[in-house]
């Protein structure tokens, strides 16, 4: 894994988490590393078991030269669409980092320019950059810690296994119970092929 695009840039790598859920919000992470960050289990969020996830976190949250984290809720998705929250998320993350990049990079291939820093798409960057990689790890462990806490008021869900995520379970959980306040209303669920089994 390259820990960075440009040698010569201060780089900050930047994904998001919970695009596809059906309820909570949609995070994301922006992370500057140093050039010689280096670890060994360092990877795509989605590879990593969660027990990783969360061993890597303050890892990479000491060795960053800066991180970010931010959130636009289920309501404000409803409003903008989940692409446009998740790169709003993405810049609000920007926003934070106290060491301004030079440069950055983004996981996916969509992104709306950042005022006055550019940037570099990669399609699976979050197994390719380290950086992004650490931004995926961010992300998607702060928005577990998010829906564990809803869980919590709405035990009804199962959010504390599928994470507001469209499984099976939870699908036949909406079907029984109805949306919750925090899901999202212009998510369509596909619940006529589970009418036979509430």
């Amino acid at each position: 894994m390259k820990t960075f695009f440009h040698n010569q840039l201060i780089e900050a790598g930047c994904d998001e988490a919970g695009r596809g859920c059906l309820a909570g919000p949609v995070f994301a992470a922006a992370v500057i590393l140093p050039k010689d960050f280096f670890h060994p289990l360092l990877n795509d969020s989605k590879q990593l078991s969660e027990a990783t996830r969360f061993a890597l976190r303050p890892v990479i949250e000491h060795e960053a030269i800066s991180f970010a984290v931010a959130q636009v809720d289920h309501q404000e998705i409803d409003v903008i669409n989940i692409l446009n929250a998740s790169i709003k998320a993405m810049h609000l993350a920007i926003d934070q980092l106290s060491t301004r990049p030079e440069m950055l990079l983004i996981d996916g291939n969509k992104f709306r320019p950042y005022w006055g820093i550019p940037h570099q798409t990669v399609i699976g960057g979050d197994g390719l950059y380290a950086s992004i990689a650490a931004a995926s790890i961010l992300a998607k462990t702060y928005r577990d810690d998010y829906m564990m806490q809803l869980h919590e008021s709405y035990p009804q869900y199962d959010w504390h296994q599928n994470k507001g995520y469209g499984t099976l379970a939870h699908r036949k959980k909406i079907l029984k119970h109805g949306l919750s306040p925090y899901h999202r209303k212009t998510f369509r669920v596909n619940l006529s092929s589970l009418e036979g089994e509430k």
